[in-house]
């Protein structure tokens, strides 16, 4: 007897419905509609829904199983605090991202009165605080803990660092009734990354505030209850991918892009370690399991964002027909009408120049680099970050890639170019499209058939190379 289950993503932009014979390991139809969060997310759900079961051609079909995932509300927004930018303010920051969520400023040093009211104005829905190693300094942390409680809306905040600590901050909060959580230190030794306690933490809180936008409390009773954030589920699929599970084989190291209106996210599952045993690590210690989200690399929400960020050259680069005016008006025009589609030849290759950009600039985010330092004898060769030069796999999803006939084009943007060697991107890797759109589908069916979604996304993501 075949088996049919049904996956929803509720989307910031998009609510995507994917619908699968189990039995048969094969995708019977898709389906998306616009989010409905303005009005109640039980809208975007019925039209897609409908949508779904027309292109399947069976109206009554019944579903065995529903699983959900959401970045409804625009994803999880958090502002991260450490004691030093490069030491536990990156490790805060690496483990958020990490548990899904979005980050709008890291702070490193001492906090400050302006900051305080600058926290204020980003209004995060979580703070996660750091500081010091387990035995080391004290003070920073709980300098900033007393600071916090000065904030007009103190959103929960979940404190990970130095262990001795924790006892002298919770009479700090519980004086002015803050909600807080404590877990083990982020960073409890210098270069050492502790992340899955706070990304748990994280994790669970996200799932708290997800529930709260519109229309999902009925999504749960009528669909089924949201197991995790979209970008979990997306990472998870990667994972399973690469590593494989029980009798099923993984491919190896890989990464996915996907490129979205307000943000690029970039997935890297691979230990990134040097290729040259005379290479030197140093910095902060790398995740496995590796995700950046850069929230100025986006197609329309982000568009003018992207502009500020790389300038007007590199998009121009690309477009050596389009004045610079016409750039910068092109950028405004999608940031302000973020449901804009291209219609026209010309429109399609502005957006295509665009994702080449946040792609390049992304992944030089992301990959690692290398310094060298001369000393008497020889030079010495250091890198900080992941190795990506010798990564095998380079996996496209999202709509302007998933559906687009110059995907390989796109993605070869990511590639390590000539004058930048130092930064460690891809050389040679072979391209894969998510033509479906069907990645979060696959980290939730690997909750519980993780070689059956391992097989299926073999079989469904798409050569390009």
């Amino acid at each position: 007897m075949n088996r049919y289950y049904l996956f929803v993503d509720f989307g910031s932009t998009f609510t995507k419905l994917t619908a699968i014979d189990v039995t048969k390991e094969v995708i019977i139809g898709t389906a998306k509609s616009h989010t409905t969060v303005e009005t109640h997310l039980m809208d975007g759900f019925d039209s897609a829904y409908l949508q779904l079961l027309a292109a399947i051609g069976q109206p009554r079909m019944q579903f065995q199983e529903k699983f959900v995932c959401s970045s409804a509300k625009g994803g999880f927004k958090m502002v991260a605090i450490g004691l030093t930018e490069s030491l536990t303010a990156e490790a805060a920051k690496r483990a958020a991202l990490g548990a899904g969520t979005r980050i709008l400023k890291t702070y490193s040093l001492q906090l400050t009165p302006a900051d305080i009211l600058e926290i204020d104005q980003l209004a995060p829905d979580v703070i996660l605080l750091s500081g010091g190693t387990d035995g080391g300094n004290q003070q920073f942390i709980l300098q900033s803990a007393q600071l916090l409680t000065t904030l007009a809306s103190p959103p929960p905040i979940v404190v990970a660092g130095n262990q001795a600590a924790q006892p002298k901050i919770a009479p700090i909060f519980n004086q002015k009734k803050l909600t807080y959580l404590f877990t083990e230190n982020v960073m409890p030794k210098i270069n050492v990354l502790n992340a899955e306690p706070v990304r748990l933490i994280l994790r669970d809180l996200f799932m708290q505030q997800i529930i709260e936008a519109k229309g999902l409390t009925d999504v749960e009773q009528q669909v089924g209850a949201v197991l995790m954030p979209t970008p979990t589920a997306v990472l998870t699929a990667a994972n399973y991918l690469a590593a494989g599970d029980g009798n099923e084989a993984g491919i190896g190291d890989l990464m996915v892009v996907d490129v979205g209106g307000a943000t690029t996210d970039l997935h890297s599952v691979c230990d990134g370690k040097p290729t040259n045993k005379a290479i030197r690590m140093e910095g902060l210690q790398e995740p496995y399991k590796k995700r950046t989200v850069e929230g100025d690399l986006g197609m329309s929400y982000s568009a003018l964002s992207l502009y500020e960020a790389v300038g007007v050259a590199k998009i121009k680069h690309y477009l050596p027909q389009f004045k610079s005016s016409q750039i910068y008006q092109a950028c405004k025009q999608r940031e302000e009408n973020p449901n804009l589609v291209a219609t026209t030849a010309q429109e399609q290759a502005f957006d295509d120049a665009l994702a080449k950009v946040a792609i390049d600039t992304a992944f030089n985010r992301h990959a690692g680099f290398l310094r060298q330092e001369k000393t008497p004898t020889r030079t010495l060769a250091f890198q900080t970050g992941k190795d990506l030069t010798q990564l095998k796999y380079v996996i496209g999803t999202g709509g302007i890639l998933s559906f687009n006939p110059h995907a390989q084009t796109l993605l070869s943007a990511c590639l390590q170019k000539e004058e930048q060697a130092h930064i460690l991107k891809p050389i040679q890797p072979q391209f894969y499209l998510d033509q479906h759109y069907m990645l979060s589908a696959m980290g939730l069916l690997a909750s519980v058939h993780p070689e059956k979604a391992i097989r299926m996304m073999k079989k469904y993501l798409l050569r390009l190379t």
